[in-house]
Formats: C-alpha cells, sequence, structure tokens
C-alpha cells in the first residue's frame, strides 16, 4: 500500500519522516523519492538483519536517511538522540515482514521447519519455545485467545502441554502439525493455516507486540509537528482497533474507515489481504509551525554527530 501512504503523507520537499518500521525500506524509498531532493527520512527497526539490509539498499540516499536499530516503542527517545522533537509524517507497518516470514531460522513460518523463535530482535531473551514449553496451560489458552483470537485456545493449550510432557516442543513444523491435529477440520479457517493464528499470538506475545503498539500510538501526538499526519497499516482487528481508538482519540482521522489493499497488490503479496490503513493528523496550531527542531538544531534535520544515526 506504498501508493496510498505516500499520498496521505502528503510527502513534500524538505520535510523530515520517521518510517517507524524500516524493514527492507520500501516505505522509506516511496517516501524519499516523493520527497526528494531535501526531504529526509529517520528509519527506524529492531531486527538487526533488516536495519543492514536497508540501510545497503539506501545507501544511494546519503544523508537524507538515517538508520536507528531501535523498536518504535523507543522512538521519542531515538529522535531526541538525533536532535530531532518532532517530525512532519510517520509511517509504521506493523507485524512480520515477508522476509521474516521466508526466513526458516527466524521461526515465524508454520510452513517451513525452523526453531521456535520468533523474536523480532534476537537481543530478547523470551522465545516462542519458552513460552510453549514453560506456561501453564490456562496462561497459555489466554494468550492464544487475547493475542490470536483463537477460538480452540484452551484445547490447543493443553494439547501443548501433553506434547512437551512427552519431549519439548522445539520447532516451527512440530507446533504447526499439533495445531492442526487439534483443531477439528471441518472447522479449518477458510484461506488461512490452522495453525495462523496460535503462531500469531505466540509472536505477538514474545515481542510485547500490543504493548509496545499502544506505548507508540500515546507517543504519536506528541511526536508530529502541528499539521502533521501518521499512517499505520494493521493486519489483524486487536491491532486495528488500537489505532482506531488511538486516532480517534488524539488525532484527526483523515480515513473514516480502513483503506484495503487493492486486488493487485494482493495478487503480487497474498499476505496484504489482511492489511487496514488508517491515517490521523495532528491539528494545525497557530504558535508553532511545521518541522519544529529541539532548539540549536535546525528544523527537519537530525543530527548525525549524536546518538547513533550512521548504523
Amino acid at each position: 500500500m506504498i501508493r496510498q501512504v505516500v499520498s496521505l503523507l502528503a510527502c513534500a520537499p524538505g520535510r523530515l519522516y520517521l518510517d517507524a518500521t524500516l524493514g527492507d525500506g520500501g516505505h522509506a524509498q516511496a517516501i524519499l523519492e516523493a520527497s526528494a531532493p531535501t526531504g529526509r527520512v529517520v528509519g527506524l527497526d529492531w531486527d538487526a538483519e533488516a536495519v543492514a539490509r536497508a540501510t545497503r539498499r539506501l545507501a544511494l540516499y546519503g544523508e537524507r536517511l538515517t538508520v536507528v536499530h531501535d523498536s518504535f516503542v523507543n522512538a521519542p527517545a531515538a529522535l531526541r538522540a538525533l536532535g530531532v522533537e518532532v517530525v512532519d509524517g510517520i509511517v509504521a507497518d506493523l507485524g512480520v515482514s515477508s522476509r521474516q516470514l521466508e526466513t526458516a531460522e527466524r521461526g515465524f513460518s508454520f510452513q517451513r521447519e525452523g526453531p521456535l523463535d520468533m523474536r523480532m530482535d534476537r537481543r530478547r531473551p523470551t522465545t516462542a519455545a519458552h513460552l510453549v514449553n514453560r506456561l501453564p496451560a490456562p496462561a497459555l489458552a489466554r494468550l492464544l485467545r487475547e493475542y490470536g483470537e483463537e477460538r480452540f485456545a484452551l484445547r490447543i493449550a493443553r494439547a501443548i502441554v501433553r506434547a512437551r510432557a512427552r519431549a519439548p516442543l522445539t520447532t516451527t513444523l512440530a507446533l504447526a502439525r499439533l495445531v492442526e491435529q487439534v483443531i477439528p477440520r471441518r472447522a479449518w479457517p477458510r484461506q488461512i493455516h490452522p495453525a495462523t493464528r496460535t503462531f500469531q499470538a505466540l509472536r505477538m506475545a514474545v515481542n510485547a507486540e500490543t504493548e509496545n503498539l499502544e506505548a507508540f500510538l500515546a507517543a504519536l501526538p506528541r511526536l508530529l509537528c502541528p499539521g502533521g499526519r501518521a499512517v499505520v497499516i494493521a493486519f489483524h482487528s486487536l491491532e486495528d482497533r488500537l489505532v482506531k481508538q488511538a486516532f480517534r482519540s488524539s488525532l484527526r482521522p483523515l480515513t473514516r474507515r480502513p483503506l484495503r489493499p487493492e486486488a493487485e497488490e494482493v495478487a503480487r503479496n497474498p499476505r496484504a489481504r489482511s492489511a487496514r490503513l488508517r491515517a490521523a493528523e495532528r491539528p494545525a496550531e497557530t504558535e508553532t509551525g511545521p518541522g519544529r527542531a529541539a532548539p540549536g538544531h535546525e528544523a527537519g534535520r537530525p543530527s548525525r554527530a549524536r546518538g547513533g544515526g550512521d548504523v
């Protein structure tokens, strides 16, 4: 949904943008192109591999791009370290990336054999295997129900506890097969694998995705200059509800209903079918102007001399 992101951000030269989920740099590149020749982007990502790829891919943009290895939950501190107080636009593309899903050793996919890891940031101590093999059945069921909206949560949790009593569950395919066996065939969801919700729930718990999103959304009004815009792409109803509520309570929504990907994009990338895009704007204030920077710094220009802007 890159075209919609660029349009809703109203990208223009001389402005500063935050890509809060840099990934491979697709949104950042589109914003840099749309805001040429003087627009700038700060890109955050807590996946070290994504940071390295995006840095290489976008090297031709030089000092117009600043890449920081950090989570969007730390966006206020990351921007302050660069001497930036507010930005003109923010984009966040939530959830797991296609590349992470396709990399078996990251443990996100129920279709590829790999370790039950699921950490976005490998510096974090807790993996999916820790949760699967240590949580009691009630806590595991609550996790699956809350984060995955899994109707068979308790049945799956009890099956996991029985299985791990024989041997620890350590691989993605072992867990996926177990879930397949537990959910009655007639109840398998259409269009998605029966283990989709279980894997989603574990990933969200491992990475504290809901808690981080809530903190990030609470900080958005402070990160945007008056008239600045935020675009968030969510991939399931829990995230979308949080975004909708935050935008309505603290910003001016620009999208009455979430935008959905076009058929062509879904055909090219089936994962995009569940994407829901919402945009909002911080109301303009007469006493301040766009692109306001911290004292001593030119508006809209992060300092590379401080805090790790060069990655």
